[in-house]
Formats: structure tokens, C-alpha cells, sequence
């Protein structure tokens, strides 16, 4: 493992961009990229996927429940939507904030992860192997017209379609900054919640948190989308249906939207499902 030598080719993947229905085919956006990687490589990222999980599995924090061991999005948005139930039953209002990063897989940043490797792996030598197969990696884009784009080589983030990439990724925000608001993630789907009887309540616990986020984020390189993060109100007093939470970072204010998804799930007002469930029944 020392003299780790790992061949070129098995490092080079071929990304294939799938047009995405309903989108015009002008510009990148337009796509969804499937990475595909060699077969051999996509062995050896499962057994050591095997042998780091058991180790780092039981050190992540209780909130992130992303690709773990009997943990799935179902129990999130159970803890969120239950957590706001119980701010219900206490007669109070709830605002949460739904993070989005841009390219969150993309921009993790090497030397801040082998940082992060190292506090909870014991044996540096295993360290090095993993940074030997996420680092020096090489691509190949192609829109499935036969024609390939030329080699490129990313300085930055965890291979897409490899099986490390989640686990790797869930170590790197493992160290999320203590919050007043309780914090719920599934990988990079973040999203942090506060109840109070006062709304400015709400709001200053809510900003306050999201500048502590926007600083850690800054820090390791991890890039906030503040065009798609947005805020949202719970609760059921029927006067106040219309009214719009407002929470700044950065001397910018988020969007609010009174139907969120998270995680697949659109959650209104006062928790109903009554959106999502009309939506299920079109398709």
C-alpha cells in the first residue's frame, strides 16, 4: 500500500451528458451527466468503501443520514416534518431554510478532505490510498453522437458515479458548525429548522445560523447557491397564510416558497401533503 500505484486507464472515466425532458439543448444545463467508470476501479472503491465505512459510519453525526447503514430519505423528512408537528402542538411557528450548493461533489476540496480523512481514519497509509483514487483523475465527455470531447482533468471534487463519493463527501461536512436550529442532512441535501411563538424569533435564530453556515461553507470551499436556497413558514394560523418569512446573508435576501421539496417531498403550510399527493396522482 505504500508504493500504491494505481494504472491510469482505471482512472479515466467517460461522461455521458443525457438531455433532460422538457429543456432546450442550447447550453449545459440542458443535461444530466452519467459518469461511467472502469469496472475494475469500481471493485476496489467497494472493498474500500467495506473496510472504511465501519470505521467512519459510527463517528458521523446523528443528522446526516445520506447512503448510511439503515438510515434512508424517508427517516429525514419524518424527523423534519415530525419536528414540526411537535412545534404545532406547541403553539408555536416553525421556519426552515433548504440549503443548495452549487456542484457539491465538484468542489470538495482535496487538501480539506485528506485534513478531515486523517482526524478519523487511524492509519494514514489507508488515507493515502483514498486521496491516490480520488486525486489525478481524468474524463471524457460525449453527448452519446460518437464524437468524444478531449481529456480534461479535474483539480478538485470526488469522482460522480463511484460508490466513495457519498461517503467521502458525508466526512467532509461531517464538522458542520454547532447551530441553535436543528440541523437535517442527507448528503448535500441540507436544510435547518427553528420553532419559536414570535417570528422575528424565528428570523434572527435563522439568520444568525445561515451566517455561521455561509462562513464554514466559505471555508472549505463549498459554493452556496443563493438564487436556490429558500426559506419557508410552518404553521397554522390561517391570517398569516401570506406571509413571507425573510432571512439575509450576505446582505442578500433568500427567496421564500411556501410549497418546498425536500428530498422529493413538496411540504406546505401546515404539513397536509396535500400537494405531493395531488402530484403523485397525475403521473
Amino acid at each position: 500500500m505504500r508504493q500504491l500505484k494505481i494504472p491510469k486507464i482505471w482512472r479515466t472515466a467517460l461522461i455521458v451528458a443525457i438531455p433532460q425532458p422538457e429543456k432546450q439543448l442550447g447550453g449545459p444545463k440542458s443535461y444530466r451527466p452519467i459518469s461511467l467508470l472502469c469496472v475494475p476501479f469500481k471493485i476496489l472503491e467497494r472493498l474500500v468503501y467495506a473496510r472504511g465505512e465501519t470505521i467512519i459510519g459510527p463517528l458521523l453525526p446523528r443528522e446526516q443520514t445520506g447512503v448510511r447503514y439503515g438510515r434512508s430519505a424517508v427517516d429525514q423528512v419524518t424527523m423534519l416534518t415530525q419536528d414540526i408537528e411537535d412545534s404545532f402542538s406547541a403553539k408555536k411557528k416553525a421556519g426552515a431554510l433548504f440549503v443548495d450548493l452549487t456542484a457539491a461533489y465538484d468542489t470538495v476540496w482535496h487538501r480539506g478532505l485528506t485534513c478531515k480523512l486523517l482526524r478519523l481514519l487511524p492509519d494514514r497509509h489507508m488515507v493515502h490510498m483514498i486521496m491516490e483514487m480520488v486525486g489525478n483523475r481524468s474524463f471524457t465527455l460525449t453527448t452519446g453522437n460518437s464524437k468524444r470531447s478531449r481529456l480534461r482533468r479535474p483539480k478538485n471534487g470526488v469522482p460522480q458515479g463511484s460508490v466513495l463519493a457519498l461517503l467521502l463527501f458525508n466526512i467532509y461536512i461531517s464538522d458542520l458548525p454547532t447551530t441553535v436550529s436543528r440541523k437535517y442532512a442527507f448528503a448535500d441535501d441540507l436544510a435547518i429548522m427553528h420553532a419559536d411563538g414570535d417570528w422575528q424569533a424565528v428570523e434572527r435564530v435563522l439568520i444568525k445560523d445561515m451566517a455561521k453556515l455561509g462562513e464554514y461553507l466559505q471555508t472549505w470551499k463549498l459554493k452556496l447557491s443563493t438564487t436556490k436556497t429558500v426559506s419557508a413558514a410552518f404553521h397554522l394560523n390561517n391570517k398569516e397564510a401570506k406571509r413571507e418569512q425573510k432571512v439575509n446573508i450576505n446582505n442578500e435576501t433568500l427567496p421564500f416558497c411556501s410549497e418546498p421539496k425536500y428530498l422529493g417531498v413538496t411540504l406546505d403550510r401546515s404539513i397536509t401533503y396535500r400537494r405531493h399527493l395531488e402530484s403523485l396522482r397525475r403521473v
